[in-house]
């Protein structure tokens, strides 16, 4: 059954991906910059923080929930094959800056991300 559960949340996740990746390019950047992705990877790593926070200090969902949610869900939208990609792509066009600014801030940004999510989960 927990396949089932990863399977439903992993669509989710991917359809949730596509529709944010794709609203936010349009609305912060129609640029070369895949401020998309960066988005979704802001979001997602904030949200597992959250929800590793909640699932682990507070028991707030179980486990086959944690995994649908997780595994499921963020693993579905969180999108590191397409910043790979696209990091891969600036620098094949020479946009060498923007390949390390969207590495690095993915990078870092991600983790402080994870560690806010934590933060907001033991605020509740």
């Amino acid at each position: 059954m927990i396949y089932l559960w990863i399977f439903i949340g992993s669509g989710l996740g991917g359809m949730l991906r596509y529709l944010t990746s794709t609203t936010m390019q349009k609305l912060i950047n129609p640029g070369i910059f895949p401020i998309g992705t960066f988005c979704v990877n802001m979001i997602g790593c904030l949200l597992i923080g959250f929800i590793a926070q909640l699932s682990e200090a507070r028991a707030v969902f179980g486990p086959e929930m944690r995994i649908f949610l997780m595994v499921g869900i963020l693993g579905g939208f969180t999108t590191f094959s397409s910043f790979g990609y696209e990091t891969v792509q600036l620098i094949r066009e020479g946009e060498f800056l923007l390949a390390l600014g969207n590495a690095c801030g993915q990078l870092i940004l991600g983790l402080i991300m994870v560690y806010i999510g934590y933060v907001l989960a033991r605020l509740i």
